[in-house]
């Protein structure tokens, strides 16, 4: 058995069997409350907070961890494999730059669809990392260390038979939520990434809003093309989400009106967290804006990023990791939130819904 299956199965065989608890009933992770509607548990990037994110040893983590759902950033290889990646670089989580010199573009980045999904298996996958003078540096410094143990990039496949795997072999119900990372940057490659990702879905049984997927994405034009085109065309029909950020594309999206034309092409929404609370908000009052009133009137779910419990990754009016997610799940009303830590979620979750 090679390190990265002795990973797996170690991560999956000791942490399902710490996450089990006395008890535990089949679809146990979806009935957590029934006096409220539930909030969900987004895995983003997997248990990152633990372990290099996306490889499959933080997602077996994040499931075991109790996560509803668990999240894969798409890009597509040369041969027109998808791979699961934060960016289409390689060099802020690989050793790319040691196995393969030479081999960035003109910006001195090494972008992942000039490589081939053989090339990208051979590279090691570490904790995301800047360089100072030369040096890598972890982004988050307590996180899992820089160059122990053994992990590599997987593909979308691969991911979803792992988390399709572990739903029969302990009876949960646990869902994906993909995200299509930079489709005009592929299709200027010559890629049709969404095109390629519904085909997957589809592959393995994602084709309807029943099903525990949502798809998102920060371009609203392709997700419009995804909505109007591309799933009509396959006979699908699956949940989409409009990710949104601070900059000045999203703006008009956040109006009432605007709410209700992305009801017209989305399911939800996925905001900053800034997007949330006005800029003067203290820790003896919290403002919130009408981003989530506006939302659910439109009939639109709201599952905001990213939460962490490194202080400087918090609002400063936040005490504590707890205080953060009161503030957004009970004064805010999210209806579910992507985190690096999906254990200190669950257990908020579990105490105060």
């Amino acid at each position: 058995m090679n390190i990265i299956k002795l990973i797996l199965f170690s991560a999956v065989l000791i942490l399902v069997g710490c996450a089990a608890r006395s008890g535990e009933q089949q679809g146990e992770n979806s009935e957590r409350s029934t006096s409220a509607p539930k909030k969900l548990v987004i895995a983003h990037r997997g248990a990152s907070g633990y372990l290099p994110e996306h490889t499959l040893a933080a997602k077996a983590m994040a499931y075991a961890q109790g996560a509803d759902y668990i999240e894969q950033d798409l890009v597509m290889t040369r041969d027109d494999e998808l791979v699961v990646l934060h960016d289409h670089y390689l060099d802020t989580v690989t050793d790319v730059a040691k196995v393969y010199p030479g081999r960035s573009r003109v910006d001195g980045r090494y972008y992942a669809i000039d490589f081939t999904l053989d090339e990208i298996r051979q590279l090691s996958v570490v904790e995301r990392f800047g360089l100072i003078d030369g040096v890598a540096v972890p982004v988050f410094p307590d996180r899992f260390p820089l160059g122990k143990s053994s992990f590599r990039v997987n593909t979308f496949a691969e991911e979803i038979e792992l988390i399709q795997g572990l739903n029969v072999s302990t009876g949960k119900s646990v869902g994906i939520y993909p995200e299509i990372k930079s489709p005009a940057f592929h299709r200027g490659e010559g890629k049709d990434i969404s095109a390629a990702t519904l085909k997957v879905l589809q592959q393995y049984g994602y084709d309807s809003k029943d099903d525990l997927v949502f798809l998102q994405c920060f371009d609203a034009g392709e997700l419009r093309r995804i909505h109007d085109n591309l799933m009509p065309a396959l006979g699908v029909s699956l949940r989409l989400v409009q990710l949104l950020d601070t900059s000045a594309e999203y703006r008009e999206m956040l109006s009432e009106e605007g709410m209700q034309t992305l009801a017209t092409y989305v399911d939800g929404v996925g905001p900053s967290i800034l997007l949330l609370v006005a800029p003067d908000s203290t820790a003896s009052e919290v403002k919130a804006t009408k981003f989530v009133e506006y939302a659910h009137a439109a009939g639109l779910q709201v599952h905001p990023y990213t939460f962490r419990r490194e202080r400087n990754q918090m609002p400063p009016f936040a005490k504590d990791y707890d205080d953060f997610l009161r503030i957004f799940v009970d004064l805010v009303d999210v209806d579910g939130v992507f985190t690096d830590f999906p254990d200190l979620t669950v257990r908020y979750f579990e105490s105060h819904q």
